[in-house]
């Protein structure tokens, strides 16, 4: 059996990366793994656009209220230990940076399942990471709400493996 000490999973509080949280957690509490969540926030920081101007946001506002955001995620289970990280930089290269800092053993991630033109023009953080990480990736997509089984063992998400996919 392969031993999980460390998973990393990176957030941008999408529906998938939620889902992705849930699994990591689960994953955690199986093997007694610590948790790393991290969220990057983009080297162009956040912007609000006000007719052809693009008005930055202060940066220590937004980097407060996204290190409040993630330290709402919470493992369900009290036994999970959690580790939370706010970095700024290319997201790609910052999720790899962390999963070789940490030493992860698998990275459990959100993805957005983009296919066909809309990945080949909008490019796609998590085929980065699966190129260039140094532990297995597992990318999880949001199963659309209709989609779901009724009741309260419903699995959802389900895209795992080296498929591509973004977050953010």
């Amino acid at each position: 059996m392969i031993s999980v000490t460390t998973i990393l999973h990176p957030t941008d509080f999408s529906p998938s990366a939620e889902e992705a949280f849930q699994l990591a957690e689960a994953l955690a509490g199986g093997q007694k793994s610590n948790l790393v969540v991290l969220h990057v926030v983009p080297p162009d920081g956040p912007a609000v656009i006000a007719g052809k101007m693009r008005v930055h946001v202060r940066r220590d506002e937004e980097r407060n209220r996204r290190r409040d955001a993630l330290r709402q995620l919470r493992p369900s289970n009290p036994r999970v230990s959690v580790e939370y990280r706010l970095t700024e930089g290319d997201v790609g290269a910052e999720i790899v940076r962390a999963a070789n800092q940490s030493r992860a053993d698998v990275i459990v991630m959100g993805s957005r399942g983009r296919t066909g033109l809309e990945r080949l023009a909008l490019g796609s953080v998590a085929d980065q990471v699966m190129r260039q990480a140094p532990c297995p990736v597992v990318t999880v997509t949001a199963t659309p709400v209709s989609h779901a089984s009724p009741g309260p063992h419903a699995i959802r998400g389900g895209s795992t493996g080296r498929e591509p996919a973004a977050i953010g």
